[in-house]
């Protein structure tokens, strides 16, 4: 298809030479500076002791050795007997303790990401005596960026049972709701697209949508960190849900490599209770590995490849059998690190992953020709480095390329293009577009009503499905797929920190400053395939001028011809993010206190305007145009971080926290541009022979005017809890925590408060809020400028959510043995459910513009107010693994949670079209979460057997087990009361099955 370029857009391939370019100017300056990132590592601090007051702890020497860092640390005891040796990889380490006459005390400590692990070490009355010891549990203390914050390291995800993707990760997150959701995120207190998710530091959230982009892989990653909440203001966290990171393998001095195969054979898995998966897939993933070093004792290399292979035979739906599933992956991934020096340590790493699948997107009611093809392109690339300038002082840096191009296409394609104002021949439904089979209305006693069940029997007996009685039905979708989209993410970010600690008599300061740049973008085509979407309406509702229509197309407006027989050129939508942090921990005595502020500024830009003076607007038309659509300005987003522990007899500890968030996921980048008024989807309306009546826009699908003076959406938390560390390697933490939401944005229909009136059985606008009139009081003369939506971006009336938890976890460390368990309580209310704004919630769905607020029964007022789909009152999380005396290895993982709270939806309550799917979606016919499907419980198990075949090759066999008694909950409940469905789930927890593996290591 051909586009059209501008100054600030240039063609694809030319913009990604430019910004590629960009980027590796940015790299290269980087190197040169040689200062870092939020830091991709991990620490080791504590304090040495001596029972003898002649033994001095002063001028000690500390060194921290480990296969995965080129060159060992070093530091020298402070008189009171502390050090600190920052910015380790994660791995295990040697910890020598050496004077004048030599080494006095040997360790073994394991580093985490993004903590510190705390060491503190007695002498002895001679202090001279020689040991070697493995310090684990209740020996070592942790501290990351958050005070809720988990580590794990390789050993341990390789340990559990856990999938092969980076989702699969997210199992083992204490707190977090366990989620089979391919694409919206899971709950921890907020909302699942306000989680972040990191790869060796670079964010791999979906731009514009908060959701993980799908495609990593964990296979390579070497240790994650997981925070939940009371963050510092280090590492730039403005999650309002949870934070994740990890970073990957690194090679060693020593050569080693890997093969390994994975099977998931249809033989070994249970039959699904979802008709849509009812099918049994077969699973394959072949990964391999190799490392070792270039430059001994200075640059090292990992690599790896990846391929998993998903099919699926033999596939029915209520239509029948289908076409078969199957789904293609290569993934490659490269790392070098590298230290010049004992004080500089650098590391690059490049994953490129492409993804292919055929006869995806088939859901139970659909038949075989509706099914899509889909492609996926992801390449991820990181720089980042850490330089010692002194004992005290470090600098580090991260910049980061992130990048997923994206296609889906139906496999069934039509060869016209629709012409507004063609007929729509019904002799051909199935040939023009997706036909929505209509259902008949229940009770129905009106002429209208009769008539519309009458015409909609005839299309039932030609294109439903046949149901278990024996009869045809309605209800499902026959033609070909809607949609040919393609849709590509880019993110470029830059980060440097410094961080430096001086002491004052007995204080200690940690002072940390950073700064940090993001710059994303989204280009867009959305094309429909024939008509797009086609509905039978029947006649019960009418167009502008009364008359009424009986089918109607959701067609997209970049599949239609301009005058000069052109298609609408993609839409591109782009936004900044400028942060800058700055935190000073102080210890003083037996208490440390955490003050720091993050400030961020957000820049929107959109495309179709261009700034003019003069004008009401403050812009005139001009399409193709990138122009700043929004800023949010520093002084908006200052979050405050301030925290509080007392270490209240040296180890243990209480601590109160202080955080507030503004998330930066937003889709209003592209839900408010400008050229969403020639890109938007149009609702093209027939009567009852097929002649064209008239075309509407969808009132909420174009450019959109901001109300003035809005406040980003905000997360405010406190936290207060405590940790204890028990003899024999336990280590307890519990505490209480609260967030508040507040400052929801979202599009409404300007008029709404002033012309909606008295409508429903709740009595429509409340009188305050009709009193405050229209959100923008100048919008119709913006829109005799501009044009644009009668829609406008306002913050949510009142909007709120509130978030309460009690969580008690426990974690213990033996010699070959791992348990992590966690209790937690939470209650989650409010009236502005982001994860519950549309009709089908697991998929990437505007923020901030959505079908919440569009319409009534969807406005705040409508019912909102309630428990929100995502509160699960109880979370238990019991996970470990051991290892056996004839090298093997158990793991085990067990769940239970609370099930979802959902409510019935109607249009029919609020006076409406009672068989309209658009009026139904999101129309609260009762209190929000009203009702709640059933818990949920499971088990997981593996098994690993190792044959050494000599020291420098082991053979391992492994098997998974998921859902080892097959419990299939139903969640995801049908809320729409006309449904055939309604009340029962549309999806179940996944069934039982089996992979089995076979590793070489060498």
């Amino acid at each position: 298809m051909k586009t059209t370029t501008s100054p600030q857009y240039p063609t694809t391939p030319v913009r990604r030479f430019g910004i590629n370019l960009i980027t590796s100017a940015l790299l290269a300056s980087a190197l040169c500076a040689a200062p870092a990132m939020a830091q991709q590592a991990g620490g080791i601090k504590g304090k040495i002791s001596a029972d003898s007051a002649q033994s001095s702890v002063a001028g000690l020497t500390i060194t921290a050795s480990s296969n995965v860092m080129p060159k060992p640390r070093t530091a020298v005891t402070k008189a009171d007997g502390s050090y600190s040796l920052p910015l380790l990889l994660p791995g295990k380490y040697d910890l020598t303790i050496s004077n004048t006459t030599g080494v006095v005390r040997k360790m073994q400590v394991e580093v985490q990401l993004e903590q510190t692990s705390t060491v503190d070490v007695n002498l002895g009355a001679g202090g001279a005596d020689v040991e070697v010891i493995q310090v684990l549990g209740s020996a070592i203390s942790r501290e990351g960026n958050s005070a809720l914050t988990n580590s794990l390291g390789a050993e341990n995800i390789e340990s559990l049972p856990v999938g092969q993707e980076y989702r699969d990760l997210l199992k083992l997150v204490p707190g977090v709701q366990y989620s089979e959701n391919g694409t919206l995120g899971p709950s921890a207190g907020g909302s699942g697209v306000d989680n972040k998710y990191g790869f060796d530091g670079v964010d791999v959230s979906l731009p514009l949508f908060g959701n993980l982009a799908s495609d990593p892989s964990t296979h390579d990653i070497a240790s994650v960190s997981m925070d939940r909440g009371g963050a510092k203001a280090v590492g730039f966290n403005r999650a309002g849900g949870f934070s994740i990171n990890t970073i990957s393998k690194s090679g060693t001095n020593e050569f080693e490599g890997y093969v390994e195969y994975k099977l998931q054979d249809k033989s070994l898995t249970a039959k699904s209770e979802d008709v849509a998966k009812a099918f049994k897939s077969e699973s394959s993933w072949i990964t391999m590995g190799l490392a070792g070093p270039l430059i001994e004792d200075m640059l090292y290399f990992y690599g790896s490849f990846y391929r998993p292979e998903t099919e699926r035979a033999n596939k029915e739906t209520n239509y029948g059998p289908v076409k078969d599933y199957s789904s293609e992956r290569d993934e490659y991934f490269g790392k070098l690190t590298f230290a010049p020096t004992d004080d500089l340590l650098f590391n690059m790493s490049l994953r490129d992953s492409s993804r292919e699948s055929d006869g995806a997107s088939v859901g139970a009611f659909d038949s075989d020709t509706v099914s899509v093809g889909e492609i996926s392109d992801q390449t991820i690339l990181t720089f980042d480095g850490s330089y010692l300038l002194s004992s005290n002082t470090s600098l580090t840096f991260n910049a980061g390329r992130f990048e997923l191009e994206t296609a889906t296409a139906p496999d069934n394609r039509f060869s016209f293009q629709p012409v507004i104002g063609n007929k729509l021949d019904l002799n051909n439904l199935t040939g023009l577009g997706t036909l929505a089979v209509p259902t008949l209305i229940a009770n129905a006693t009106t002429p209208a009503q009769l008539a519309f069940n009458n015409f909609a029997q005839q299309l039932i007996n030609q294109y439903g499905y046949t149901n278990a009685a024996g009869a045809k039905a309605g209800g499902g979708r026959v033609g070909g797929a809607p949609q040919i989209n393609n849709q590509n993410f880019y993110r470029d970010s830059l980060e440097f920190a410094i961080d430096h600690e001086l002491s004052h008599g007995d204080t200690t300061h940690k002072l940390h400053a950073g700064f940090k740049y993001s710059d994303i973008e989204e280009e867009l085509s959305r094309l429909s395939n024939g008509w797009g979407s086609i509905a039978y309406t029947g006649g019960l509702q009418k167009t502008a001028a009364g008359v009424p229509y009986f089918y109607q197309t959701s067609t997209e407006q970049m599949s239609l011809l301009d005058a000069s027989g052109k298609t609408v050129p993609p839409i591109k939508s782009a936004a900044r993010s400028y942060n800058f942090e700055i935190n000073d921990t102080i210890t003083h005595g037996d208490f440390d206190y955490n003050i720091g502020v993050l400030i961020s500024k957000d820049e929107l830009f959109g495309q179709g305007l261009r700034e003019k003076a003069g004008t009401v607007s403050g812009f005139e038309l001009a399409p193709g145009n990138k122009y700043k659509m929004y800023t949010i300005d520093w002084k908006d987003m200052i979050q405050p971080r301030l925290g509080a522990t007392w270490r209240y007899d040296g180890e243990n500890t209480i601590f109160a926290n202080y955080a507030s968030y503004n998330p930066e996921a937003s889709s209003l980048a592209r839900a408010a541009s400008w050229d969403r008024s020639t890109q938007r989807t149009l609702l093209v309306r027939f009567d009852e022979n097929g002649n064209y009546l008239e075309t509407a826009n969808r009132g909420s699908s174009s450019g959109k005017v901001f109300a003035d003076d809005l406040k980003p959406r905000r997360i405010d938390e406190f936290t207060l809890g405590t940790t204890k560390a028990l003899d024999g390697g336990w280590f307890l933490r519990s505490h209480i925590r609260h967030r508040e939401g507040s400052h929801f944005w979202e599009d409404i229909w300007n008029y709404a408060r002033s012309r909606e009136g008295t409508y429903g059985p709740n009595g429509g606008v409340p009188a305050d809020l009709r009193a405050l009139g229209d959100y923008v009081k100048n919008l119709e003369d913006i829109r005799k400028e501009i044009g644009g939506s009668t829609y406008v971006i306002a913050e949510v009336d009142g909007g709120y959510t509130k978030y309460w938890e009690a969580s008690f976890e426990a974690e213990w460390v033996g010699d070959r043995a791992y348990l992590n368990a966690s209790y937690v309580w939470s209650r989650y209310t409010g009236n502005f459910d982001q994860d519950n704004t549309t009709y089908t919630n697991d998929a990437n769905t505007f923020i901030g513009s959505s079908y919440y607020n569009d319409d009534k029964g969807k406005y705040v007022w409508d019912n909102k107010d309630g428990t929100l789909s995502a509160d699960k009152p109880h979370l238990l999380k019991v996970y470990g693994y051991y290892t056996l005396d004839w090298e093997a290895n158990i793991g085990a993982y067990f769940l239970f949670q609370s099930g979802q709270a959902w409510e019935k939806w109607s249009g029919a309550y609020y006076g409406l079209n009672p068989r309209g799917a658009y009026e139904a979606v999101s129309a609260y016919a009762e209190k929000a979460g009203s009702r709640r499907s059933s818990s949920h419980w499971q088990m997981d198990l593996n098994y690993t057997q190792d044959y050494v075949i000599n020291p420098e090759l082991v053979v391992k066999f492994r098997a998974d087990l998921f859902n080892v008694f097959n419990r299939q909950t139903g969640y995801d409940i049908e809320p729409i009361d006309y449904d055939p469905e309604y009340g029962t789930p549309r999806r179940w927890y996944n069934p039982r099955r089996v992979q089995l593996s076979v590793r070489v290591d060498f």
